[in-house]
């Protein structure tokens, strides 16, 4: 089956930007920066002052400076009377954008009516010295303060004016002059910024036993079950099979819990009394911190636990009743798992949690984030269409966020990182989002994504290409938001432990040990999901839930019908390849190529007589299938696929169907239609899974005595074929077998054959069903 080709504005483009790598660029100061073009700044640092004048009616200032350069203007924050103020904050004026000649930096005295002159200091910027990493800072100067007519005046400024790329290390916290129209409070908010995911763990919290417990009413036998909460999450045992004051369990419970340890584990024991209503028994509160580390399989020294009774209120008052209860519980936080927070299909890390665990690095992976083009507008100010857009970028723990490029559908980054890389089928994710909380707004919004897999990409090699950024808009469908300019390159340093790593097992051995329920695995993935947006989400700059969730593809399991038909369709692409040999088969036993058919009928006589060349021969023709395919290997990493993922023929209520809540939030006509299609589909479903089931029940059949004289005449056929195999070599039977299938046409007919006959009368157990 020749797959389907992508529209040409969904698919992926080679470019050839002007980056270091690969290429003789002729600057001898050429930074390290060489998956990104090389963007020149002028940086200001603007240090402290001293001896300044008084200028208020008390003799104090209040002092601020202005760094000027053209159009731009950078503000510093001021300080209330003092003569001696210190700011230490730096500014970054963009090269391409620069329209003057002289750099003003001025002293002010901030006043409510009218700010005062104070002084100022004038660069030409031909005299300003130019300084790339790993040169040292440049020390700053004292320089003392000018009137406009250049004479000099009291007070000195301490400042350092040089010239510089994005490699240095102000560029990240400097104020930048493309960002002008931004508040200073909101300043923080355009950064760029380097996170790391919160270390995750599991925990395991094995329910044994309690005893000696006292319920309330002495005349009944206790239900009681355990319920464990941790932080969100609350998770029960069920009800003991021995109902009485020492119930047992051994249930494990799971949950996922991250460093730092912020919350307690709670257990409490509860007496099921009435339909809705249950009596705690007892309570008791563990902090994780006590609770012992497991590295392997070995399991853990039990430990009993006295439980609280819980409180009672008289009045204001609050007295605990004292009694002997326990319980008996197993802890244990597991660090040989690995804690999935990602969509197992695109797991950007598979390393166990425990850092004793880690193998050594294989690699290390760069990312340029060079540019975006035609982006379109995501919200409007002063009546017009603006984007604030940013990148995000995500391997294992490590998330990067480029700095905001404020209102600009053509925004330059030139940003580059470098992720460890500690497996080669692991997938690299990049976002695009517009910053909506620049201007006040509440969510930032998703512009499109990109995933790379490192497995799909050559050693060494320099990847540039333009991705588009493809997003599923309800009502319109598939849309394409603009373009990002990427460069990648994975280096190996060891190419014998890259390929040793394939042999490994791709998650860690306690998941094959030990292993976790697909229930669990999901309901911790998402539990792990709500845990890391949760951390991102305090850091300043904060990376936004929203963001954070796209990134993770939280409602990647959700139901959708797109989704659904996309993976049928994937699996009738797998399938193809068998449909097509079976074809082929067909055709040479029906003689419609007489030459190729004598061929085979050699090749299959050679076999027979010689089945030591069998396997060889299988082997032999997979490398060649190999060695032929390798002209047409792809020379592009694979992107995101819209006739692949059947989403440019998609339907319009099934579109808004995948953009529905859970639950649903659609009035009950459209839930009822809903629900009748998927009935539709589910009975067609049904009718395939049963004919499977009757084929295999006829399977056994064969040998059941369901149908005496079908089982007979199976029975006396085995008897005889095993006499005749006995005493007839196995080429012979081979032979002829392999004739017969491949006989001529003229010796066939259009009715089964015998055998398929006998096994479609074999009974199935479809007539016991009602």
């Amino acid at each position: 089956m020749q797959k389907p080709q992508q529209p040409i504005e969904f698919a992926l483009k080679e470019t050839s930007p002007k980056i270091g790598a690969g290429a003789a660029t002729g600057d001898k100061l050429s930074c390290t920066y060489d998956l990104v073009e090389q963007m020149q700044y002028l940086y200001v640092r603007v240090v402290k002052a001293k001896d300044l004048p008084g200028k208020d009616i008390t003799g104090s200032c209040d002092p601020y400076v202005e760094v000027k350069l053209g159009n731009y203007k950078g503000v510093t924050k001021h300080f209330e009377k003092t003569s001696k103020p210190e700011w230490n904050q730096v500014f970054a004026f963009s090269k391409e954008r620069i329209q003057a000649s002289v750099l003003e930096v001025v002293l002010k005295d901030h006043d409510v009516v009218l700010d005062d002159f104070m002084g100022r200091i004038m660069f030409e910027l031909n005299d300003i010295p130019k300084r790339v990493p790993p040169d040292s800072p440049l020390a700053p100067q004292w320089y003392r303060l000018e009137d406009r007519k250049g004479d000099k005046v009291k007070g000195e400024l301490m400042l350092a004016v040089w010239m510089g790329t994005q490699a240095d290390e102000a560029f990240p916290d400097a104020w930048h002059s493309d960002a002008a129209t931004v508040g200073t409070e909101r300043v923080a908010l355009i950064r760029s910024k380097v996170y790391l995911s919160p270390k995750l763990w599991y925990v395991r919290v094995n329910v044994i036993e309690a005893q000696d417990l006292v319920p309330s009413d002495k005349t009944r036998y206790p239900e009681v079950f355990v319920k464990a909460i941790l932080g969100n999450q609350a998770l029960r045992t069920r009800t003991s099979q021995i109902k009485g004051i020492n119930p047992m369990w051994n249930e494990d419970l799971l949950f996922v819990v991250a460093e730092p340890f912020e919350e307690h584990l709670i257990l409490t024991v509860e007496d099921r009394v009435g339909s809705n209503k249950d009596e705690i028994l007892g309570k008791c509160v563990i902090p994780l911190h006590n609770i012992q580390r497991r590295l392997d399989h070995k399991p853990v020294n039990t430990r009993w636990f006295n439980l609280e009774k819980h409180t009672i209120v008289e009045g204001e008052q609050k007295k605990e009743t004292k009694f002997a209860s326990r319980i008996h519980l197993r802890l244990c936080l597991d660090g040989g798992y690995h804690v999935l927070d990602e969509s197992t299909h695109y797991s950007s890390d598979l390393r166990p949690t425990a850092k004793q665990l880690w193998k050594s690095s294989i690699g290390v992976l760069e990312l340029g984030v060079i540019s975006a083009h035609g982006l379109m507008p995501m919200k409007t100010k002063d009546g017009r269409g603006t984007t604030d857009a940013y990148c995000v970028a995500k391997y294992g723990q490590k998330w990067v966020r480029t700095r905001t490029i404020v209102d600009s559908f053509i925004p330059k980054w030139n940003e580059q990182y470098i992720w460890e890389v500690f497996d080669p089928c692991t997938v690299l994710t990049i976002g695009v989002f517009d910053n909506g909380h620049i201007h006040g707004g509440e969510k930032d919004s998703r512009i499109g994504k990109v995933r790379i897999r490192l497995s799909t990409l050559e050693t060494d090699r320099v990847y540039t290409h333009s991705y588009p950024l493809l997003v599923l808009h309800h009502p319109s469908g598939v849309k394409k938001m603009g373009e990002i300019q990427l460069a990648v390159r994975f280096s190996c340093s060891s190419l014998i432990n890259m390929l040793y790593i394939y042999s490994h097992p791709l998650l860690p051995k306690m998941h094959y040990i030990h292993p976790l329920s697909v229930i669990q695995l999901d309901s911790l993935r998402h539990q792990a999901m709500q845990i890391v947006s949760m951390r991102l989400n305090r850091a300043e700059p904060p990376l936004r839930k929203e963001v954070v969730e796209y990134m993770l593809d939280v409602d990647s399991h959700m139901w959708s019908m797109r989704r659904s038909k996309a993976n049928f369709f994937r699996i009738m692409g797998v399938l193809s390849g068998l449909i097509a040999v079976g074809k082929w088969f067909d055709s040479i036993c029906h003689w419609k190529n007489p030459l190729t058919t004598v061929l085979i009928h050699i090749l299959f006589i050679i076999l027979v007589l010689y089945p030591e060349l069998i396997l060889p021969t299988i082997f032999l023709y997979l490398f060649f299938i190999g060695i032929w395919n390798y002209r047409w290997r792809a020379r592009h990493p694979p992107h995101m696929d819209t006739r692949l993922s059947h989403a440019d023929v998609l339907h319009p209520d099934e579109l808004d169907e995948e953009f529905d809540t859970f639950p649903t939030s659609k009035p009950s006509d459209t839930v009822r239609m809903r629900y009748d299609r998927l009935r539709s589909i589910a009975g067609r479903v049904q009718t395939v899974v049963g004919d499977m089931a009757t084929q295999g029940e006829r399977f056994q059949s064969l040998l059941s005595w369901r149908d005496p004289r079908a089982t007979t005449l199976f029975v006396t056929f085995c008897f005889i074929a095993a006499i005749v195999l006995y005493v007839t070599p196995f080429q012979v039977i081979a032979l002829l077998i392999g004739l017969y299938v491949l006989r001529h046409p003229r010796f066939r007919h259009k009715l089964p054959s015998v055998p398929l006959n006998f096994f479609r009368r074999l009974p199935a157990r479809s007539d016991s069903m009602l």
